[in-house]
């Protein structure tokens, strides 16, 4: 009988979505991009910061907040500006993220809590699982998000990443100064954090290890997901830098710090990468800005002016930062393309010549990057928010109801909104609230046109009926 990792090597899905065509097996050796032998293929770097909102980079017009490395990458590669997150908050957002399914797909739709502990299962399947199975060394360093704290199934090592050094849990990446972190099964006690002190800074201990993986390749291709918790409340940092002597509250200062220094950890992670392959970087969050801790995201328009916070469904906490470089790998420019981070497994699997093992959401835009012509976006975008808890604008924003489920589905410049009486699915649609917008005319969410456009609102209505299994 083949071992699921051997069925990884060997199952190969033609298109992705309804459209998926599965051919049976192949030969690990017949699975690589037509054209592109086994040692062409490019590493790959995938950074995924936390909570850094669409405005927080000088390349989507942040002039308070400097990010010289991001900028300079946006410069030299693709820059995206209709790129978005799976979620409005970090744990379904990373899993849909890795496994290339939306939040009516997935298996953590939402943020960890009493009955919905967020772990991931032997039947799920990552994008860094499919790449281990074609080749690629992987590794994780940073947050991973998905309990419990123990080795298992939901243990990144289980997952596809060869090397783990990071956060497990959730909860425990909130904390910049832990006790101790993960290193792959193994628990690392930090003996400069016990008690009160402070000694290790944990991004700066995954930019570290990061590097180091970078270094010690061999001679095969390695992905390397770069995770770190930056910019995630609460404001810390061992220095504010350039920004100690801002007019600014304190949280401020340190979440500009943060941010910056972010921006640093890139630059120091890319000289490390070796010049003998090609490298593809794609630099994204995983949600939109915070407000937490004091922090005031309007100073920086850190939503870059579009409606919304993290854990709302408008595009405030949708839409995020994505850029995409490597030099003869990428072209220079800036698109359009509405892009879901559904698409990133899709484009990893094609770029690393892997079959896909089941129908995903998300489609390839491996095209897009190399300018061979934007392939077509997804049928559908789609999006789910069950949340406990709730902050002071993101509630203010969407008139009280950040605690209620809530559902949102784009198609084409159509983007409906629904929201339930409680934290239930209501079996009618008529219990919803609901909101329509057109995002040609309207990207920032101003005026409901529900009322003007029933069909059109009847027509989302039944595509989030069926998104949700």
């Amino acid at each position: 009988m083949l071992t699921r990792r051997q069925l990884l090597r060997s199952s190969v899905v033609l298109g992705v979505g309804s459209q998926a065509v599965t051919r049976g097996t192949a030969p690990a050796d017949a699975l690589f991009t037509a054209g592109r032998a086994p040692d062409q293929r490019p590493n790959i770097v995938l950074v995924v910061a936390d909570d850094l909102g669409y405005g927080e980079l000088g390349a989507y017009g942040q002039d308070k907040i400097k990010t010289p490395v991001l900028d300079r990458l946006s410069r030299q590669g693709l820059r995206f500006t209709q790129a978005y997150s799976a979620a409005p908050v970090c744990a379904p957002s990373r899993c849909s993220l890795m496994t290339g399914l939306h939040t009516g797909h997935s298996r953590v739709r939402q943020n960890p809590q009493a009955g919905f502990p967020g772990d991931l299962r032997q039947e799920d399947t990552t994008f860094a699982e499919i790449l281990q199975g074609v080749g690629y060394r992987t590794g994780l360093f940073g947050k991973w998000g998905f309990g419990p704290e123990r080795p298992g199934a939901s243990h990144p090592n289980a997952r596809g990443f060869g090397e783990f050094y990071g956060y497990i849990t959730h909860t425990a990446a909130h904390d910049y100064y832990p006790d101790h972190l993960w290193h792959n099964g193994q628990k690392v006690r930090l003996a400069g954090n016990t008690g009160a002190r402070k000694g290790s800074f944990a991004p700066d201990l995954f930019r570290r290890r990061a590097a180091d993986f970078a270094r010690e390749g061999g001679d095969e291709p390695f992905f390397l997901m770069y995770a770190t918790n930056l910019p995630h409340a609460p404001g810390e940092a061992p220095s504010l830098g350039r920004y100690a002597s801002k007019p600014w509250p304190r949280a401020d200062r340190a979440h500009a710090a943060q941010v910056t220094r972010l921006d640093t950890d890139l630059g120091t992670l890319l000289d490390s990468l070796p010049k003998a392959r090609p490298t593809l970087v794609l630099v994204t969050s995983d949600n939109g800005p915070h407000e937490e801790q004091g922090f005031n995201p309007d100073r920086f328009d850190a939503n870059g002016k579009f409606r919304g916070y993290k854990r709302n469904l408008y595009d405030g906490a949708l839409r995020v930062p994505l850029i995409a470089w490597g030099p003869g790998l990428v072209r220079k420019g800036v698109t359009g393309r509405v892009t879901s981070q559904l698409d990133v497994f899709p484009t990893l699997a094609e770029l690393a010549g892997a079959g896909l093992p089941r129908p995903l959401d998300g489609v390839s835009i491996a095209g897009t990057l190399a300018g061979r012509g934007n392939a077509a976006p997804a049928g559908h975008l789609y999006w789910y928010r069950n949340e406990k808890s709730q902050t002071r604008r993101a509630n203010k924003t969407e008139g009280g109801s950040v605690t209620r489920l809530a559902e949102a589905v784009r198609q084409d410049e159509w983007k409906l909104i629904r929201y339930a009486p409680g934290r239930s699915r209501p079996a009618s649609r008529r219990s919803w609230r609901v909101e329509l917008f057109n995002m040609n005319n309207d990207p920032r969410e101003s005026s409901n046109v529900a009322s003007k456009h029933p069909l059109v609102v009847n027509r989302l209505h039944r595509l989030a009926d069926a998104s949700w299994t």
